[in-house]
């Protein structure tokens, strides 16, 4: 899956920020498989092709643990909000059109680490992003996949980044919609 290398100096069309998206998170993974809980996502603005630029570059010259401080220190471009958490901060959100229409919408952020986490330093601290992809039609409605541990890799073939391991799809979410303002 392209993250956010390609597709430079598109016009970008419809849906514009800001923009509410809610969908339901369901567990693919091994652990809670099948869990469900409501996913909520505000898009204030699109990053610039400089950001992505910068993003990329720092990657590609620096490698992810320094793309990690680029990304926390990028200005924040929506939020992301989940039961009984406080949310967190998006830094880095892209909007393609697609071919058969609709859009693509890719989100990128550090990944929150709780206390425990962080004190015991387990193997998911090596997967330091979040990384969000939904695909909505015309209507405003669609699909996505969230990779919360993510680690990510540069496709020379395809000159895009990519999530190492996509297939596994840790988290589907299903009944994507744009919410109306």
């Amino acid at each position: 899956m392209a993250v956010w290398a390609g597709q430079t100096g598109l016009a970008l069309q419809q849906p514009t920020p800001p923009l509410r998206l809610t969908a339901f998170a369901v567990s693919m993974g091994t652990v809670a498989t099948g869990a469900t809980q409501r996913f909520d996502m505000t898009i204030d603005r699109w990053s610039t092709d400089a950001e992505r630029d910068k993003l990329l570059s720092t990657f590609l010259e620096r490698g992810p643990e320094k793309l990690l401080d680029a990304v926390q220190d990028a200005k924040p471009v929506g939020r992301v909000l989940m039961p009984a958490t406080v949310g967190w901060d998006l830094r880095f959100a892209r909007l393609h059109p697609l071919p058969e229409g609709g859009s693509q919408i890719i989100l990128l952020t550090d990944r929150p680490v709780n206390f425990r986490e962080a004190r015991n330093q387990p193997r998911t601290m090596d997967y330091p992003f979040t990384l969000i992809e939904i695909r909505l039609k015309a209507d405003g409605t669609g699909e996505g996949k969230a990779s919360v541990a993510t680690k990510i890799t540069y496709n020379k073939k395809t000159k895009a980044v990519e999530l190492e391991n996509y297939s596994s799809e840790p988290v589907r979410l299903t009944t994507v919609k744009i919410e109306k303002r």
